[in-house]
């Protein structure tokens, strides 16, 4: 049964865990990244969550709520989460040189292999669409780690924000 789910998934979805490896691996060396390129895996993430949201319940306003809840609640995990972060404006390049980001690799990885197993389950049963419970969870965890990465994101402009108007950057904070 793995091999057929496996194999029924489709090519697009390897290459997006190819590059959330490789975008969490390069994290963990220190760098310098535009706002731009800081913004595609929180973007990837929520517009994923949307996609599949609104694919699956429309415009259930319950649904989009318990999404919503749990972005809020995962942003505030990932703004803490980089809370010792340092984190500075380069004037020269306008980028943000930060330091090595460790969570990152093991987040991509637990949040694809979650939503992965939720799509899964869901493509096997979609019944499970209509069960209270499980959808809660669903859409709860979806957008908890779409709100994670955004969480993070947000620190990352903040960071510019501060920078770019002089700011003294060091720890963020």
């Amino acid at each position: 049964m793995i091999m057929q789910i496996l194999s029924h998934t489709p090519l697009w979805v390897w290459a997006l865990l190819a590059f959330l490896v490789y975008r969490g691996i390069a994290a963990m060396k220190p760098g310098e990244s535009s706002l731009v390129r800081l913004a595609i895996v929180p973007a990837l993430f929520l517009v994923w969550g949307a996609w599949s949201i609104s694919h699956r319940y429309g415009g259930s306003l319950q649904a989009w709520g318990e999404w919503l809840v749990g972005i809020a609640a995962g942003a505030a995990i990932g703004w803490l989460l980089l809370r010792r972060a340092t984190l500075a404006l380069n004037p020269a390049t306008g980028k943000l040189r930060r330091s090595p980001d460790y969570s990152l690799l093991p987040l991509l990885l637990v949040t694809f292999l979650v939503k992965y197993g939720f799509e899964v389950a869901f493509a096997v049963s979609p019944a499970l669409a209509g069960h209270a419970g499980f959808t809660a969870a669903y859409l709860l965890t979806s957008g908890g780690f779409a709100g994670i990465f955004l969480g993070k994101f947000c620190r990352y402009v903040a960071a510019v924000r501060r920078g770019a108007g002089g700011g003294a950057l060091g720890v963020a904070g």
